[in-house]
């Protein structure tokens, strides 16, 4: 099994707290309101939130993929930390055995924050991708 990783970095204007706050502590109430055309809801199917809950998303009818479910690997509210891993749904397709995402949010110097994203693709047996492939991953997920 092979591993594909990409690394981005994403600037903002608010703050590595509040963002955290909204994109992971809050995500299964604020995402779907703020993206109702694409996801309809998130929920905890397993766990209180915390590492190993497993979080499942449901995507909205017409969509390319029904739903997803990520597994929470870690969640650190001190160091704006979150990893997770796309461990089911049809993201994966034929050719990934899981996917896991590992983020931090750090603060900028003007006040906002950088999200710094590492992508790691867990490949089936000797599967090939190219960077059209997760490029597609990321429309979806």
């Amino acid at each position: 099994m092979g591993v594909y990783t990409d690394t981005n970095e994403y600037p903002s204007p608010i703050s590595p707290s509040r963002l955290f706050k909204a994109l992971v502590v809050d995500a299964h109430d604020l995402i779907p309101k703020l993206l109702p055309h694409a996801v309809k809801s998130i929920e905890i199917i397993q766990g209180n939130g915390g590492p190993g809950s497993i979080k499942q998303f449901n995507f909205v009818e017409g969509s390319q993929v029904k739903s997803v479910k990520n597994r929470i690997d870690e969640i650190d509210e001190d160091t704006f930390t979150y990893n997770y891993s796309l461990i089911e749904g049809q993201a994966l397709k034929d050719k990934f055995a899981s996917i896991a995402h590992e983020i931090k949010f750090e603060a900028a110097p003007d006040g906002g924050s950088v999200s710094k994203v590492t992508n790691k693709y867990y490949l089936k047996g000797d599967v090939q991708i190219n960077e059209e492939d997760t490029l597609r991953l990321i429309t979806i997920e």
